[in-house]
Parts: structure tokens; C-alpha cells; sequence
């Protein structure tokens, strides 16, 4: 790799400023002169939800493989999350999972987590990006369309975006790079078709998923574990999160899939809550004071863009996080694979600059995204009411990960592995290394008294 201490000259423009669109400008902050963010809504100048992110006000799981990421970007970001009343944890240890029914076995782990709300962690990065140098935070303004070289028969590079601002005057704004970090919403198709370009080929998993979240106040001994995760499965096809957050505040989000879904009445929400697979989450609510009415929220569907995949694409442009994929959020994965892919496009600008950057930043991304994409969607088609191919190779890892969650509600190497993988510190294959295979397909003698001792401790509200 080149050193990337070596900068480029320079205007890169990022439009979007949520959590994608702040980790790409902080990458490019190291390489670009001049980096402007351009953002449509009001940015508040505290940790409060906001309008252009309706799925602020639920429930964000932050792997520990992006709180790593996010610390080595932001040093100390951590320490001042949690001087600001974040909550870290010990994965495997301070967070109580349950999947299919079954609590995987706790044990310490080196695997390092943060429980915050999605807003004040968007706006820690924000405050922390408006103070790069060279860096601009413009709000209020929406890109209408990019602008290119050459005309709609030969489409040439992005040379800039047109704006619109709140004073409703157009302006053409120049730059060397556009990073589209726009989000779930965004119109990079649209602007693609207008400069004359293919539009990437999509893949598409609608898991007819709906939130509804509440908040409640927090208070010592609610719990012994700061998260409790009740995952949904097959044969239940509701699960749950309760998270603490800073103020106080515990965060939960219910979820169904398809007719079967959380009401937003107070009652209704608990009533819910009482069919989970198992009630450790419905015991909790019962004992907490609600600071608010539940809010629904309808997910939209997971879509992948295979951008890698187009013979032409203009130079001067590069679509990034959720406006690259959009997974199901029930998983946690959309802000650690930004931050995955920051770490890639800083490695895509050390080995070659501005020529050809699209290129190797969308191969480089595409592998990022294939193991979350593989983990949700091959979840997702465990359920008979989500359309889609059940291959072979999904059907066997599906059963295969039957077995291995009861194996590791008795053996916590067995969880360590899963939860390895499913915070993207190691790749899928290490659940089918040859240790973690032995442990799954014969489950340790002992394995029955450490399940009695896991059924004790669910008996009592939220382990108490």
C-alpha cells in the first residue's frame, strides 16, 4: 500500500451526513484538500432523532468489529461515548442472546461492545467530522442530480452535483469525487439514467418486517446484562431488544414479519412482548416505567446493488453504505459494514488515487458485503413466508445452525464462535474449522449441566 499520509489536491463532496456518509468523509479527509458533506435535513447539534433518519428512534446494534473500526478513526471516541453515559460491554458476557429459543452460554470474551443510541452516535461523529480540517457540513441542501463531462450519448466522469438549497436557489457545485452515501432513500438509479449510464443490477429479500419501539427509564439492578436479545426463528417468527442507552434509558424494539406484528398500543406492546420465544424481555417491561408511546416502523426491503458488475461507470463517483446495500436491520450489520467499507475506500485511495477508483472500491466492498448478505438473507429464508431460492448450500447452513445454537447454549467456545462471525470478526468458515465442528456435532458431556444452569438463570426476570 502507498502511504496514505501523501494527500491529493483537491474537492471530494459526500452527499448524505448519517453514519455512512461521515466514515467516508473522514477517509477522505486524509487524501482530499477540500471535503464538503451536503445533507437535506436540519442537523440538531445534540444526540436527538431527526427527520431524514426515521430509524434513529429504534433500536442500533454497533458490532465490535465497527466499534474497532470507529476507535481507530475517531481516537478515544469510546471513552467520550461513555463519559457521555454510553454503556460498554463485553459481547459474549454482558449481553444476554437468545437464538432459537436457546440462550447462548456467556463467557468473557475479547470481544468489545457499546450500547448508544443511534442519534448520539451519529452526532459524536458528526461533531467530530465538522472538526477535520477542510472539512464543511452543509445542511439544508439536496443533490438534484450529478453533473459529467461529455453529454447523454457519450456520458463522460462526474465532475460535481447540483444543488438546492433551502433558499431555493440552484447551485452547481465542482468536485474531483462524489461519494453517494445518501442511505436507504437515495436516487442514485435515477442519476445514473440521466447521465446515461446502466443502472446496477439488484438482488432483492423482503422479509415483510415491522419495529415498534419504546423507550423506558433505566435504573441500577433492572438487570445483570446491559442488552437482551431475543432472536426470531422459524417456528417463532417475533423476537425483541432491550439495549441500554445513555440517559437512562433502556431502548427496546419488538418486531414480527408478515401479519404478525407488534401493536403500537401500550397494552397490545406488552401483550406482544409475552409471546416472544422466550419472556426474560416481557418480564423486564413489566418492571419498567415507559417514558413515551411505542412508534412503528415498516423496514423497508433488504436490496443489494451489484455495481461490481457493470462494464461502464463514470470516473469521479462511488456509491457507499446502505446506497451500496441495504440489509435487514433485525441483524445489526448496515453501520459496521460502513465502517468496513471506510476502512476499504482508505485502501482503494492509498493503492491508487482518483484513476479507477470505483472499480476497486466496488470489488473491494462486494467481498465486505457477501457475509453479512449471506448471514441476513440466508436467515431470512428460514421463514416459509419470505420469497426467495432456497439453495442447497442455505438449506444445509440453516440446519446446520439449528444444531449449533444448541450446542452453544452449553458450551460458550461454541458461542464465541458464532458470535465471532456474526460481529464480523472472523469469516463464516470458522464455524465449520474442524474444532468448532467437533464441538457442535458432539456436545460435551458436560453440556447437560450447563443447560440447567443457563434454565435456572432464565427463570428469574432478566437473570436477577
Amino acid at each position: 500500500m502507498k502511504d496514505i499520509s501523501a494527500r491529493l489536491t483537491g474537492h471530494a463532496v459526500v452527499v448524505g451526513a448519517g453514519i455512512g456518509g461521515l466514515l467516508a468523509a473522514r477517509v477522505l479527509s486524509e487524501t482530499f484538500d477540500r471535503v464538503t458533506v451536503i445533507d437535506r435535513d436540519a442537523l440538531p447539534g445534540q444526540g436527538i432523532p431527526r427527520r431524514g433518519v426515521p430509524q434513529g428512534l429504534h433500536a442500533h446494534g454497533l458490532l465490535s468489529r465497527g466499534c474497532e473500526i470507529l476507535e481507530d478513526l475517531f481516537p478515544r471516541l469510546t471513552a467520550d461515548l461513555v463519559a457521555a453515559e454510553a454503556v460498554p460491554c463485553d459481547i459474549q458476557n454482558d449481553v444476554r442472546w437468545y437464538n432459537d429459543g436457546r440462550r447462548l452460554h456467556p463467557a468473557p470474551s475479547r470481544m468489545r461492545g457499546l450500547t448508544v443510541s443511534r442519534p448520539q452516535l451519529e452526532w459524536s461523529l458528526r461533531s467530530r467530522v465538522a472538526a477535520l480540517p477542510g472539512v464543511v457540513i452543509r445542511e439544508r441542501c439536496e443533490v438534484v442530480e450529478l453533473i459529467a463531462a461529455g453529454d447523454h450519448a457519450e456520458p463522460g466522469a462526474v465532475t460535481g452535483v447540483r444543488l438546492l438549497c433551502a433558499d431555493h436557489r440552484p447551485e452547481d457545485m465542482p468536485a474531483d469525487l462524489v461519494v453517494n452515501a445518501t442511505g436507504r432513500g437515495n436516487r442514485g438509479a435515477e442519476w445514473m439514467r440521466r447521465l446515461g449510464y446502466e443502472t446496477a443490477p439488484e438482488e432483492r429479500v423482503d422479509s415483510r418486517l415491522v419495529y415498534v419501539s419504546r423507550e423506558y427509564r433505566r435504573r441500577p439492578g433492572d438487570a445483570d446484562v446491559v442488552a437482551l436479545i431475543v432472536g426470531h426463528s422459524a417456528a417463532v417468527p417475533r423476537g425483541g431488544v432491550a439495549l441500554s442507552a445513555e440517559g437512562d434509558r433502556w431502548l427496546v424494539t419488538l418486531y414480527g414479519m408478515g401479519d404478525d406484528v407488534p401493536p403500537v398500543d401500550p397494552d397490545g406492546y406488552h401483550r406482544f412482548a409475552a409471546r416472544l420465544p422466550v419472556q426474560d424481555l416481557h418480564h423486564l417491561l413489566e418492571r419498567l416505567e415507559p417514558l413515551g408511546a411505542p412508534r412503528l416502523m415498516r423496514i423497508p426491503v433488504s436490496i443489494r446493488r451489484r455495481y461490481e458488475r457493470l462494464r461502464d461507470f463514470p470516473e469521479g463517483y462511488v456509491v457507499f453504505g446502505d446506497a451500496l446495500c441495504q440489509f435487514n436491520p433485525s441483524y445489526g450489520q448496515g453501520m459496521t459494514v460502513a465502517a468496513c467499507e471506510a476502512v476499504a475506500l482508505r485502501e482503494c485511495l492509498a493503492d491508487g488515487g482518483h484513476d479507477g477508483l470505483a472499480g476497486r472500491f466496488f470489488g473491494r466492498a462486494a467481498r465486505i458485503i457477501d457475509v453479512p448478505w449471506d448471514i441476513s438473507v440466508g436467515g431470512d429464508l428460514r421463514f416459509p413466508s419470505v420469497e426467495g431460492r432456497r439453495s442447497l448450500r442455505v438449506k444445509l447452513l440453516n440446519g446446520y445452525l439449528t444444531r449449533l445454537h444448541a450446542a452453544a447454549e452449553a458450551d460458550p467456545v461454541v458461542g464465541h464462535a458464532f458470535l465471532s462471525v456474526a460481529n464480523l470478526q472472523a469469516p463464516p468458515q470458522h464455524l465449520l474449522s474442524p474444532g468448532v465442528l467437533a464441538r457442535v456435532l458432539r456436545p460435551r458431556s458436560g453440556g447437560m449441566r450447563a443447560r440447567r444452569q443457563v434454565t435456572a438463570r432464565s427463570k428469574s426476570p432478566v437473570g436477577r
